[in-house]
């Protein structure tokens, strides 16, 4: 993909979805239709993507072509860790655009919004019984765990049913250990909420151990569109991160 011209124009500052990359070419389709759902709420406001890795264009390419411009950078993240940490504010730092860099998006009830919406999708009806692993991609960040753990408590709240948080890789209970532990619990009817953002390998293996119904990734629902246009508007309180 060729980065076009995105040089300074009156106007507010621009969003930038940042997305993670990925080797499965749904995810890029997955971004560019949240990319139209954003543009739809906010006509005139400018929206670009730029990936950390693997798919083109990577953030450090889209911030050239920003030139001196004025951006926040909404990182299509469900958690703290190192990408938000360290990756994309150091990206920011090295780029000639003014930036703000928005927080995460989870937790936040905007995704158990998402959550719910794609669980009934997938023929989720509250049984006796019933529970949810939730599936996330995983971190060795506490932070980022945490953020997880509550999103997990948000989502139990909304269904009314327990809900523990499990991951893909680098942390624990893995996807098996959460099922296997709620079956001790007496859970008969477990379902997988898919926990990502876009289809990839981590989603398909999460889904692949469904006892029950698995969850697509949460994808381009409009309540993902409202939340990234929330984190952009809160960051908008920030200060600007000039370039050095």
């Amino acid at each position: 993909m060729t980065v076009t011209d995105l040089s300074p124009r009156p106007g507010p500052p621009a969003l930038v979805l940042v997305a993670h990359g990925s080797r499965d070419p749904r995810a890029l389709s997955t971004v560019r239709a949240l990319m139209d759902r954003v543009r739809a709420l906010r006509p005139g406001l400018p929206v670009h993507v730029g990936h950390i890795e693997l798919n083109e264009p990577l953030l450090p390419d889209t911030l050239a072509a920003l030139g001196n411009a004025e951006a926040v950078l909404v990182p299509l993240l469900l958690s703290r860790g190192y990408h938000v940490k360290q990756d994309i504010p150091q990206m920011a730092a090295a780029a000639g655009a003014r930036t703000r860099v928005a927080a995460p998006l989870g937790p936040h009830p905007l995704l158990a919004d998402t959550l719910q919406a794609r669980l009934l999708e997938a023929g989720w009806r509250p049984r006796p019984a019933s529970a949810v692993v939730l599936a996330a991609a995983g971190s060795r960040d506490p932070d980022a765990r945490a953020d997880t753990s509550h999103m997990a408590d948000l989502l139990a709240a909304r269904l009314g049913v327990p809900v523990l948080a499990a991951y893909a890789s680098a942390a624990t209970p893995t996807v098996p250990q959460a099922i296997t532990a709620l079956r001790a619990r007496g859970r008969r009817h477990i379902a997988i909420a898919s926990y990502f953002t876009a289809p990839g390998r981590f989603a398909t293996e999460c889904a692949a151990h469904a006892p029950w119904i698995a969850s697509a990734p949460l994808g381009a629902h409009d309540a993902m569109a409202d939340l990234v246009i929330h984190r952009y508007e809160q960051a908008l309180g920030t200060p600007v991160t000039a370039a050095a």
